[in-house]
Order: structure tokens, then sequence, then C-alpha cells
């Protein structure tokens, strides 16, 4: 057998727990050992093992089964978290798929709780859900542009533990990711946007205004880092330079968090022996 090229599992390697993000290199690959070739053909491998297992739990599901799996994807514009929808998650069923995903609130939703509209995606049972941005856009968004006053912010995010706490208890696995892209690598990316007509579409002025606010944001994101990485629903860091690993280690952590429900085949609800023998005399 082959050696495997991660060094580690990568739940272990991209833990939050105690990471400064001023120290974190975007395009790292922490224990990936091989490169861009090797992550492309282990890509395709994993992506049919994700597909079987997601198929089980979507399977689950039709049969009464409540449990779920809910991928957070949370990164300032670039990240690539449109490409995990469409390259990780678009390689599952999309029966099984709820995904949401969450800009600058409507004026209706701006009459509730910030959690309102959330609760309105949760995902069902037997479906991966997946939240592109999420309820921390409350903590990361709002604060950098004190979109609320601090002593209204800095209270959410005791009450989004909670939350989680809630949802993880009626038995929806957390996969929160938190992806990083350089200064420099999102320059480029906005860059390439402007230079394809096919790509204008994916471009917001705005994004180069909150380039300025690039120290803030890493400030954000490392209290909500430190405050809501928990043991029931953890933040896994994922530097996100390099597509094709972000990729990889986004697959890998839904593997992980599909497989930790221990899945089977649903048993059927009725004779196979008599529908065999009423199948062939039809």
């Amino acid at each position: 057998m082959a050696k495997s090229p991660w060094s580690e599992p990568v739940a272990q390697a991209l833990r939050a727990d105690g990471i400064e993000l001023a120290a974190l290199h975007p395009s790292a690959t922490p224990g990936f050992e091989g490169g861009k070739a090797a992550g492309a053909r282990l890509l395709a491998e994993r992506s049919r093992v994700l597909s079987d297992l997601q198929e089980k739990l979507f399977a689950n599901g039709r049969s009464g089964d409540s449990r779920s799996v809910l991928l957070v994807l949370q990164g300032m514009d670039t990240a690539g978290k449109g490409g995990i929808v469409r390259h990780v998650i678009g390689s599952v069923d999309p029966q099984g798929v709820d995904h949401a995903a969450f800009g600058v609130p409507t004026p209706a939703e701006k009459r509730h709780h910030y959690l309102w509209r959330i609760r309105k995606q949760l995902p069902r049972g037997g479906q991966i859900g997946v939240f592109d941005r999420s309820h921390y856009e409350d903590v990361l968004v709002v604060r950098v542009h004190n979109l609320v006053p601090p002593e209204v912010w800095s209270t959410r995010y005791d009450e989004i533990n909670e939350f989680e706490r809630e949802l993880v208890d009626a038995g929806t696995t957390l996969v929160k990711v938190a992806m990083f892209v350089s200064l420099d690598e999102q320059k480029k990316r906005l860059a390439r946007r402007l230079d394809r007509r096919d790509k204008y579409w994916k471009f917001n002025p705005a994004d180069i205004d909150e380039r300025g606010f690039w120290p803030a944001y890493r400030e954000a994101y490392q209290a909500m880092l430190d405050r809501t990485s928990t043991a029931h629903a953890p933040w896994y860091v994922l530097p996100a330079d390099r597509k094709w690993f972000s990729r990889l280690a986004v697959t890998e952590l839904l593997i992980d968090a599909l497989s930790g429900l221990d899945l089977d085949w649903p048993p059927a609800r009725f004779d196979v022996e008599e529908q065999k023998r009423r199948l062939a005399a039809s």
C-alpha cells in the first residue's frame, strides 16, 4: 500500500486551538507532504469516498434519521468558499445538500434576532448543510465596521457557543472552516476577475475597500477562533492560497465527520424475498 501523503490526520493538522493568525502562512499545506499533482489524484479518490458516505447519510435521513452535518465556510472575499461548494460539495448527490449563502441581511432579516435567518437554513435530517458565510458575520463584519456597539457584539460569542451546543445535541455535526488567503493572493484573484469578462459578475468594488480593513479583520477572526472554537464545535484553520489544498482538506474533514456517524445502509421496510417473487411474476 502506498504511503499516505498526510503526515497527520487533517482534523489534527488544522485544529484552531492555540493558533496565532499573525504567524499563519496562507500558502502552507499543514499535514500534507505531497504537491499539487498528488493532491489532485488524492482528491479524485477521496471524493468518491465522500460521495458514498453522503449517500448513506441521505438514505438514513429518508428512513427517519435526524442526524445531519453542517459545513460552515467563513473567509474573506476570494478565499475560495465558492470553489469548495463547486468542487467538494459538487461531488455528492445534490438531493442530499442544503446550501445557504448569507450576505448583507435584508430589511426583513434585520427586524429579527441575528440568528433568526440562520435557524431557517439549518440542514434537515440526512443532509449535508453548507453555509457560505454564516452567523459569524455578526462578530466579524459587524465588529470591524462598528455596525452595532461593542457591548452588543461582544455578548454574541457566548450566545453562538450555546446555539451550536443546541445544534450538536440535536444531532448536527458541525465542521467549521475558517479560510485565510493572503493579501497578495487576494489581489491576484481580484485582478483575474477584472481581466475576464466571464468573471465580472463575481467582482464587487467593495472588495477593494475591505482590503483596507485587513488588520481589523485579522483581529476579529482571532477573537472568533479564541472564543468559539469549542470541544463540541471546533474551528479548523485553512490556509487558502493553494486552492487544490483547500479542496482536499475540506473533503477530508467531511469524510472524518461522516465516518464519525458510523453510518450503515438502512434496513428494508418490506420483505425482500416476497418482492423478488412479485417482480419475477410481473
